[in-house]
């Protein structure tokens, strides 16, 4: 079951919003998973004035698009190793200095493949290289489990069928990396909307961890929107993605993720004259890859759903 209740209202607005974006676009109910989540207020750092348990039972409306379907993540899984990072930190299995500070900075501002190489180093205690004989690659793949190992263990329904162990590639993996993969990609990145969702939900609330540790993620996730800076920046993880279809008053915390077979984005938004909303958009295929304007334009849908009456 979802940690959030399924509302007919914003069920029914999610269709509508679908039946417009798909006119113009074929197949794109196949190739897109959604999850949409609208709050009352603000519900950032919620958690700091309550236990974490009481922060998961508290009620949250939402509405969904295949969101249990597991797809590729691309970037979208550098949130979950952020958070992995926190959780290694509080429990004294890493420690802390300024260049792991300096590769979180960058695997979730900047999308930096080479940060998320060092990351995954430091939450698995391997290293990439030439391919492995099968013992000491059955020990090193055993080690590579250890984020997949922890996301299980907190009993997330939502988790199941995910995977989040391998790095990630401008042009793809090689060596000991390739050989993790399966000879047919079967040990690929696995993740849907739903637990994309949660995981940022909890990020925002601050129970993921501590309020602390979740404040510091979320400073990672702040974007922008001044059209300057976006300018200045082409990767800016706003353009082309849901931050795009924003106002520039508005206030958005995201995770985007693309490469030739996908576009995804993981986003909080605040925007005035709107209730507060979190929807992560995961789109596949080379077409939604290519397509700069989806995401935007389901941000601009998604507010007006979204609208205070």
């Amino acid at each position: 079951m979802a940690f959030y209740r399924p509302d007919s209202d914003l069920t029914q607005a999610l269709h509508a919003v679908l039946d417009d974006l798909k006119a113009t676009r074929p197949g794109l109910e196949e190739q897109l998973s959604i999850t949409w989540l609208l709050y009352d207020s603000s519900p950032i750092d919620l958690a700091a004035g309550l236990e974490s348990k009481d922060v998961w039972s508290l009620p949250i409306r939402g509405a969904a698009h295949r969101s249990d379907q597991q797809r590729y993540p691309a970037s979208v899984v550098k949130l979950a190793y952020a958070m992995a990072i926190e959780q290694w930190l509080s429990r004294d299995l890493l420690l802390e200095s300024p260049e792991l500070r300096r590769a979180m900075q960058d695997m979730i501002g900047d999308s930096s493949n080479d940060a998320t190489s060092l990351v995954m180093d430091l939450l698995s205690g391997t290293t990439s290289g030439p391919e492995l004989p099968p013992d000491p690659f059955s020990s090193w793949a055993r080690q590579r489990q250890l984020v997949n190992q922890w996301f299980a263990s907190l009993g997330w329904p939502e988790w199941e069928g995910s995977n989040a162990c391998q790095k990630t590639w401008g042009e793809g993996p090689y060596g000991r990396e390739r050989q993790f993969y399966g000879a047919d990609l079967e040990n690929r990145n696995r993740l849907s909307t739903d637990i994309t969702a949660r995981m940022l939900h909890a990020v925002l609330t601050g129970a993921w961890v501590s309020p602390l540790a979740s404040a510091r993620l979320r400073d990672l996730l702040s974007r922008s929107l001044d059209l300057e800076e976006r300018k200045a920046d082409p990767e800016n993880q706003v353009d082309g993605f849901l931050g795009g279809g924003l106002p520039v008053e508005s206030r958005l915390w995201s995770k985007a993720g693309w490469m030739s077979q996908a576009r995804h984005d993981a986003a909080y938004i605040e925007t005035p004259g709107c209730r507060p909303f979190l929807v992560v958009a995961f789109s596949e295929g080379p077409e939604r890859a290519a397509d700069e304007s989806l995401l935007p334009d389901l941000t601009q849908r998604l507010i007006q759903a979204s609208a205070l009456s």
